[in-house]
């Protein structure tokens, strides 16, 4: 499996500390609660999430990197729970989370359709999906995500997919991006902060 390869060196490959539009984003909400966090690799952002007082289940395909995640959770003092599972097979419990995490999860475009229509109905009343993501215009810049632009998310799709969810928070924008070895440089990246009413 491509993600057990790419995980299975010593160093974290995307590094240890989370997502920087994820950590600002926390900020402005109130902490605790279920947090599902979607494509969680090697489990910065699930880690970052448990020490800010969130209960937090991360999911990936990949046993390597959820060991390594489980890893990060011992040395920072914390505890997440993991389970390996495929996305495009995966159905989140209704009306569960009070957040719920899709950093850089890129996925074939019907996948991605159906697991944003579970990601709305998972949200609990006032819950909310923090996203980013590459859009296709990264593929002129190079520096990480798929090299396909059918995987990749602009913010129309993005809203016609989460419909009946309000956004809160919804740009297009390149930013540096450094988080890693294979998140490094200028990245054009969709990001969306959204509430289930």
């Amino acid at each position: 499996m491509i993600w057990d390869q790419r995980y299975a060196s010593a160093d974290y490959v995307y590094g240890t500390e989370p997502n920087e539009f994820l950590a600002e984003t926390i900020r402005g909400l109130d902490g605790g609660g279920p947090a599902l966090c979607l494509a969680e690799g090697e489990g910065r952002n699930a880690v970052f999430l448990a020490g800010r007082g969130y209960e937090v289940h991360a999911v990936d395909a990949s046993a390597v990197g959820l060991a390594k995640a489980q890893r990060l959770a011992q040395e920072r003092g914390v505890h997440i729970v993991t389970e390996m599972a495929n996305l495009d097979a995966y159905r989140i419990d209704p009306g569960a989370w009070n957040l719920i995490v899709s950093i850089f999860c890129h996925l074939p475009a019907p996948v991605r359709r159906a697991l944003h229509r579970e990601v709305v109905a998972g949200l609990r009343p006032g819950g909310h999906f923090v996203l980013e993501a590459y859009t296709p215009a990264q593929l002129a810049l190079g520096t990480g995500g798929p090299p396909d632009a059918a995987m990749m998310m602009t913010l129309a799709e993005l809203r016609e997919e989460l419909d009946g969810l309000h956004f809160e928070q919804a740009r297009e924008v390149e930013r540096e991006v450094h988080e890693g070895r294979l998140h490094t440089g200028r990245g054009a990246v969709v990001q969306i902060v959204a509430r289930r009413p």
